[in-house]
């Protein structure tokens, strides 16, 4: 599938990280883009002014946030109350389910200073974290332009999961049933801090549109959580303007499709359940809502290699936050992989609608299930999450 044009005008992701890396320096915010920041406002040339981690991260910030209008600021810090952090979906509902600044709504200086800080946040892996950021919103452009922008009318694509409740000070409310207008596209991303960036306090990075939401979570200087990640993709494969073949979550689906392989027969017969699955189980909306029994095959029963293969699966998603970060949460699934299950349901390979996997842990929890299309009814695509028992959050709300 050809990558399309680039749906309302705005800059790709790829080209904002171009601007940031030329240090290209001015964009009249004061005549471009709505409730635009000050005039003339300026592109810092490393907008981490060197530093790397918690640090190089919040000076990215408080430079996006130098960027835009206090009107725009108002859009972008919120409280970090249970309220906004759960205000999340997976649909293309744009600002009626989640919070933050709409990227579409952004000057290129802007745009370019917001995604320096999602490029500061997330891991540098080839094909996760930012890298896959990138290709999530190329994939939506994608259907912003077969889709023609929105499907109005109809269902929601996904049969279980629900936009959560809009955010506390923001318009808007819950797009309803039935008649919601699906609205792709990479201008409808949104961008939140909820409370104040800061080396030493608690606040939280929020990013998010259709087929992604991000959650970073940190406090007294370090990141503490990186979930709920709730990561899905359609297409699943598309050819970019150069000409390569993007897929954009080649590591997900390569990393569980390895994993399951790699039981035997009889594994599997422990491993799968009776139950079938038609999108995630803890997705939006579902905060806390972990099944009481885990089921399906012990990882403690497992050979030292196949051990190996399920820490590589959890590794895609665990990887959308800083290298560091990632490291320190993958130590501690790793040490709790003798409490750890596996499950599956339907097909091994992941190609069919249904089929579906989950790993849960003490403390993580993944799952990855292939759904049919919605705008390609005659290919699959993929729904995804990541959380942690105890961490959702940074662990902050009780649920």
């Amino acid at each position: 599938m050809k990558l399309k044009t680039r749906w309302r005008g705005v800059a790709t992701i790829a080209t904002a990280v171009a601007l940031v890396g030329a240090g290209i320096a001015t964009a009249d915010a004061g005549t471009t883009g709505k409730d635009a920041g000050p005039a003339r406002a300026t592109a810092i040339k490393d907008p981490t002014g060197g530093r790397t981690g918690l640090p190089g991260l919040v000076n990215a910030a408080n430079a996006f946030l130098a960027t835009i209008s206090d009107d725009q600021k108002a859009e972008v810090l919120l409280e970090f109350t249970e309220e906004n952090a759960t205000a999340w979906s997976n649909l293309p509902c744009a600002g009626t389910c989640r919070p933050g600044i709409e990227l579409g709504s952004l000057t290129e200086t802007q745009l370019a200073a917001a995604e320096a800080v999602l490029k500061a946040a997330a891991g540098t892996g080839k094909g996760t974290g930012f890298d896959q950021i990138k290709d999530i919103v190329a994939a939506d452009d994608i259907l912003a332009a077969d889709a023609g922008g929105s499907v109005p009318g109809g269902t929601p694509p996904s049969s279980d999961a629900s936009a959560a409740p809009a955010p506390s000070g923001s318009a808007g409310g819950p797009p309803p049933r039935g008649g919601m207008a699906l609205t792709y596209g990479s201008g409808y991303y949104y961008l939140a801090f909820l409370g104040t960036p800061s080396v030493d306090g608690t606040w939280q990075l929020d990013f998010g549109g259709h087929h992604l939401a991000t959650h970073l979570t940190y406090t007294k200087g370090k990141a503490v959580s990186a979930s709920p990640f709730f990561i899905g993709v359609e297409p699943i494969s598309f050819t970019d303007d150069s000409g390569a073949t993007v897929e954009a979550m080649r590591a997900q689906k390569t990393a569980m499709a390895a994993l399951t392989a790699g039981l035997t027969e009889k594994q599997l017969a422990t491993a799968t359940l009776d139950q079938s699955f038609g999108d995630v189980l803890v997705g939006p909306g579902e905060d806390g809502q972990f099944p009481e029994t885990k089921v399906g095959i012990a990882v403690k029963s497992l050979t030292p290699r196949q051990r190996k293969l399920v820490l590589a699966a959890i590794k895609p998603w665990v990887a959308n936050a800083d290298d560091a970060t990632t490291q320190q949460l993958l130590k501690i699934y790793e040490r709790e992989l003798d409490q750890t299950f596996v499950a599956i349901s339907g097909g091994t390979a992941l190609d069919t609608h249904g089929d579906y996997v989950r790993i849960d842990g003490p403390s993580v929890w993944v799952e990855f299930i292939c759904q049919t299309g919605v705008v390609y009814s005659d290919q699959i695509h993929y729904h995804t999450v990541y959380r942690d028992h105890t961490r959702d959050y940074g662990g902050e709300f009780d649920f």
